[in-house]
């Protein structure tokens, strides 16, 4: 309609309204003044179509109950907005099919870059080569894909696993039990590698009947605690890799009537906010997940607005912290 009041091109009339250099001063002043006249407001969805932009972003999640991803999220919603994007958030419930299934819609659908961490079930990734495949930006976090050429934000899983299980063993521990995440993640084989060779640097021999793999429900991790307890009493420490296999080792040890103070030392990587109000206290390794969520998507950002490519040399790893309470010291 404002083509045909001023009688001008569609061009020309975006071109002004653009404040583009190659539009004379006049025109855009005509443009600026029917603008006001007809209460003018652009429409940004219609225009990024024209651009072909979404203006958008996916973030694919494993789940959001466990306080490190809403922190994560958070960091990377603070970043779109200083960017003027939207983000969309698609939840895995830790299952491959719905990874794959959630990767396929974002790859038929209008997206500008997607932020991955992935199932810990996922054992084919062929999906996620899609991503590329399709140009589309894209960037780990966490839990990541190593086959992919482009960016990883992690933490310091090496050194963080290895300082975790020799706290243990500085505090008394001698056989520990460490509650893993999926194999087929390299997050999983990171911290399970460090947890035997801190075992190793302190000549206690690794037994693989003390690494368990979190199930797909917390009744079954629950279960499967109960159940290592019970058959090997001399356990008396447990290194739980994530959040939820944390509480899962608190509530198997209510159930045996275990105390985490005398019988027993918990730590685990988490970032949950009430950890110092369990009972004990929850010693942990606490993620930089907020800080993580900025710099994957300053990363993916600055692929979309420069329309750059992303390779593995901007992977960052981040530093994680050793936070010490009750449950791994020796009760007084």
């Amino acid at each position: 309609r404002l083509a045909q009041e001023l009688n001008l091109s569609v061009a020309t009339v975006s071109r002004a309204l653009n404040n583009r250099s190659n539009t004379s001063q006049e025109t855009k002043s005509r443009v600026l003044e029917i603008t006001k006249k007809l209460n003018y407001e652009p429409n940004p969805h219609a225009s990024s179509l024209r651009r072909h932009d979404s203006k958008t972003i996916g973030v694919i999640l494993p789940e959001v109950a466990n306080h490190f991803f809403s922190l994560v999220i958070n960091g990377i919603e603070e970043v779109a907005r200083d960017n003027n994007y939207h983000v969309l958030i698609y939840l895995t419930h830790d299952d491959y099919q719905r990874e794959l299934s959630v990767t396929r819609l974002l790859v038929s659908g209008r997206i500008d870059g997607v932020l991955v961490s992935v199932a810990s079930t996922s054992q084919d990734f062929a999906h996620l080569d899609l991503l590329r495949e399709r140009n589309i930006p894209t960037v780990f976090f966490d839990r990541v894909y190593d086959g992919l050429d482009t960016a990883q934000v992690t933490t310091d899983n090496y050194e963080s696993s290895y300082a975790v299980t020799h706290h243990l063993i500085n505090n008394g521990c001698r056989t520990i039990a460490h509650l893993a995440v999926a194999n087929s993640l390299s997050i999983g084989r990171i911290r399970t590698q460090d947890y035997v060779t801190a075992l190793r640097d302190n000549d206690i021999p690794f037994n693989d009947e003390l690494v368990l793999y979190a199930k797909t429900s917390k009744r079954q991790d629950v279960a499967m605690i109960q159940s290592i307890l019970q058959r090997r009493p001399d356990i008396n420490g447990i290194f739980a890799s994530v959040e939820s296999l944390a509480m899962s080792s608190y509530e198997a040890c209510q159930n045996l009537g275990l105390s985490i103070l005398t019988d027993i030392k918990i730590i685990a990587f988490s970032n949950l906010e009430i950890a110092s109000l369990l009972s004990p206290p929850l010693t942990t390794i606490t993620q930089p997940a907020r800080a993580m969520g900025r710099e994957a998507a300053r990363t993916l950002f600055e692929a979309i607005l420069e329309n750059k490519p992303i390779s593995t040399s901007q992977s960052l790893e981040l530093k994680s912290e050793l936070v010490v309470r009750s449950s791994t010291l020796a009760a007084r």
